[in-house]
């Protein structure tokens, strides 16, 4: 199959989102398809490049050069409108690519929906967050979890969050956007139960399947030399913590929980500074700025148990499964997409989210049973076969030969359930 994927970012600009478009790119490719990629540009980085076997289009787009608008130079996300520019630089490579499948990934997906009609190709979108019904991508209203979007709520809270010169706009082009969406996607594919639900899909007469992330069958393949980093974790048993050092990811809980405990092993965060970071850390944390990817997969079977105290509903979150394919018991929120990965008593603890207590004595029970840790572990290292590319990616091919068919709507959902 001829597949194009949208997203407005890739590598080497690489988050947890990038990432997984990556992975599944080059999968696709090993699999036999011919996968193609329209991204961002971004200063520094070619407009044309083959990486793997998939070809790169990264095109330029009106907003992006408004810099003002950008907090990250690196970053200059899509809007959640049709960008002229960069719908233009997309019919071009329609052409070249003539895709019989659009996987988009984010709001790059805007700019393709006044194409797709003429392009004749499927569209299939993968809901890595809550994109569909925030405009924030959040599902977060005053520092808690959304009840749902309201027309006035949602224009205070996206003035709130970025501002009003882009709060406003961002609000009114999500709105009018993801109504379009909803008529012009042939199928969502949200990342977990979590996402379907916070986005409107269940219960509707949207097409949909729940489909997650994946992890690489080969996981920590990546030849990156990795000794100078390891050298820096503790001898002995510590407490790993991976992703950004910000209030959403719980590390306000997890350090108030850390610094309760006694004889505690070190705890080590792997991650990136954000504004809501604290400042000061109790004794015995170890702070260490983003990593590569395989020296996190490295400290992941060093450490002796992992933690997840997001207070947000976390779509999904990749570390989980990252800790649990190197055999490690995770502590997780019981929010968001966590539980369709952690089994309570079974591959991990689940806690309530925003609860230091909670989560100290989880710390305390696991940290004084190695034999429970092993045991979680091993349990967790097989649960992630379901997670694995050789298990996920078949799901999404055969989504695709779904639409290429052009099965009725019916079909579709009587396939799907």
């Amino acid at each position: 199959m001829r597949i194009l994927m949208l997203s407005q970012f890739y590598q080497p600009i690489i988050g947890g989102e990038e990432r997984i478009v990556q992975d599944l790119s080059v999968e696709l490719v090993r699999r036999g398809h011919d996968v193609a990629v329209a991204t961002l540009w971004h200063e520094g980085f070619q407009d044309y490049e083959v990486d793997q076997g998939v070809r790169i289009f990264r095109i330029h787009s009106t907003t992006q050069r408004a810099a003002w608008l950008y907090s990250e130079k690196q970053r200059r996300h899509a809007p959640p409108w049709p960008d002229p520019e960069a719908t233009w630089a997309l019919r071009r490579v329609l052409a070249q690519v003539q895709p019989e499948i659009v996987h988009a990934h984010n709001w790059l997906m805007y700019s393709f929906l006044p194409l797709k009609w003429a392009s004749h190709a499927r569209l299939v979108v993968t809901l890595h967050d809550y994109s569909l019904s925030c405009a924030k991508r959040r599902l977060v209203y005053k520092g808690a979890p959304c009840s749902g979007p309201g027309f006035i709520k949602c224009l205070a809270c996206a003035k709130e969050h970025y501002g009003l010169a882009k709060g406003i706009p961002t609000a009114l082009g999500h709105r009018l956007m993801s109504d379009v969406e909803r008529t012009a996607v042939d199928m969502f594919l949200p990342v977990s139960t979590a996402v379907a639900s916070g986005t409107g899909l269940v219960g509707s007469s949207l097409p949909y399947q729940v489909i997650p992330n994946f992890v690489p069958d080969q996981i920590d393949a990546d030849p990156v030399d990795i000794e100078s980093y390891t050298a820096q974790l503790p001898d002995g048993d510590f407490i790993l913590f991976v992703g950004d050092l910000s209030r959403d990811k719980g590390i306000h809980i997890l350090l108030s929980a850390y610094g309760d405990l006694k004889n505690a092993p070190p705890l080590v965060l792997i991650g990136r500074r954000c504004q809501d970071t604290p400042t000061e850390f109790p004794p015995n944390v170890l702070f260490l700025n983003s990593w590569p990817h395989a020296a996190v997969m490295a400290a992941w079977r060093r450490c002796s148990l992992a933690v997840a105290p997001s207070t947000w509903p976390e779509p999904f979150g990749v570390v989980v499964l990252e800790a649990m394919a190197a055999g490690r018991p995770v502590i997780a929120s019981r929010i968001g997409g966590l539980p369709d990965m952690v089994v309570d008593g079974e591959t991990g603890v689940l806690i309530p989210p925003d609860d230091p207590a909670a989560l100290r004595s989880a710390l305390e029970r696991l940290l004084a049973d190695r034999e429970l840790r092993d045991q979680l572990g091993q349990a967790g290292r097989r649960r992630v076969a379901q997670f694995r590319a050789d298990a996920v990616i078949p799901r999404i091919e055969q989504v695709y030969r779904m639409l290429m068919t052009k099965e009725t709507s019916t079909e579709l959902q009587q396939a799907i359930s």
